[in-house]
């Protein structure tokens, strides 16, 4: 793979460039200087025993039009990069283009963001163009997983509902768009014993959240439930510094009923939410954060 980027294939691209335009060149001149016979000026080819193909000389504007396209080419290639791996003198580029462009716009908006620094976010939640602002950072970043009404679904949390895996203070939800979150769960089945224990304590959970659930079998997996209470305590309701979700209430991220719990003792579970500090600035996350805040608290005023 290495010979596709060594400097060879430069000097190759700049080579076949220039040879191509210089063809041109003199495929022009060689057309220029053909003179057609007086007394016939055909190519011989006859169709239908009297139609004759004329070989008529260029004319001269398309000839004209012909040359200045092959010197702008050969001046555009002096200018800007096309000879390979040459810049041009100008020393233009897309890539300085892109960022010079980025520059600019990231310096509007932070005229934009500048009137929400330090604002806690009761106070953003009350301003309309903070939450227009962050209801469309939302729309463009987060509905793609969580839905355009924050809902969520299956595997992709509920913004809206006050029920926070890691926490769902302003400050916590900005390090979540910011850093992304791995939510991970081994699997358990080993630790809890064989398959009928699996089950039993897959009641037990159920039985917290005051789900349906085996009675006994709940009974009988609350002695087995010490190998889960290390994340999710001993009263079942999680831990937030690991991300350990609360199973007293029924809020069911990966799937509800004794099924999903025992498929989720048995083979665990990894979930992963990207970070974003690459595509968002500061001052987008803290506004972005100000809105989801909002979602659980009354929602937006707008």
């Amino acid at each position: 793979m290495s010979d596709f980027v060594s400097a060879s294939w430069s000097w190759f691209v700049a080579g076949a460039t220039i040879v191509g335009l210089v063809l041109c060149l003199l495929l022009l001149i060689i057309a220029a200087r053909r003179r057609v016979m007086a007394t016939d000026n055909t190519t011989g080819h006859v169709w239908d025993e009297d139609l004759r193909e004329l070989n008529n000389p260029l004319p001269r504007w398309w000839m004209g039009l012909f040359v200045l396209t092959v010197l702008f080419s050969g001046i555009y290639l002096a200018l800007y990069p096309g000879l390979g791996a040459m810049a041009g003198s100008l020393g233009w580029s897309s890539q300085g283009q892109h960022e010079a462009e980025m520059a600019k716009a990231n310096e509007a908006m932070t005229k934009v963001y500048a009137q929400f620094q330090g604002q806690p976010a009761e106070k953003l939640a009350q301003d309309p163009k903070a939450m227009g602002i962050g209801e469309r950072l939302f729309a463009n970043n987060c509905a793609g997983c969580h839905g355009s009404d924050a809902k969520g679904s299956k595997g992709f949390p509920n913004l809206s509902d006050d029920d926070w895996l890691y926490g769902g203070s302003h400050e916590t939800i900005v390090q979540t768009i910011a850093k992304g979150r791995q939510g991970q769960m081994p699997p358990m089945a080993a630790a809890v014993g064989g398959a009928e224990d699996v089950k039993n304590v897959a009641n037990y959970v159920l039985s917290l959240s005051g789900s349906p659930h085996n009675s006994i079998a709940a009974q009988l997996g609350k002695t087995k439930f010490g190998a889960c209470a290390a994340c999710h305590g001993m009263d079942g309701k999680g831990n937030q510094a690991l991300g350990a979700p609360n199973l007293t209430d029924k809020v069911w991220l990966h799937g509800w009923g004794e099924e999903a719990v025992v498929r989720m003792i048995n083979e665990g579970k990894t979930n992963q939410m990207p970070a974003h500090e690459s595509r968002l600035s500061p001052d987008q996350m803290n506004v972005l954060a100000a809105y989801v805040w909002s979602l659980s608290h009354n929602g937006p005023k707008q």
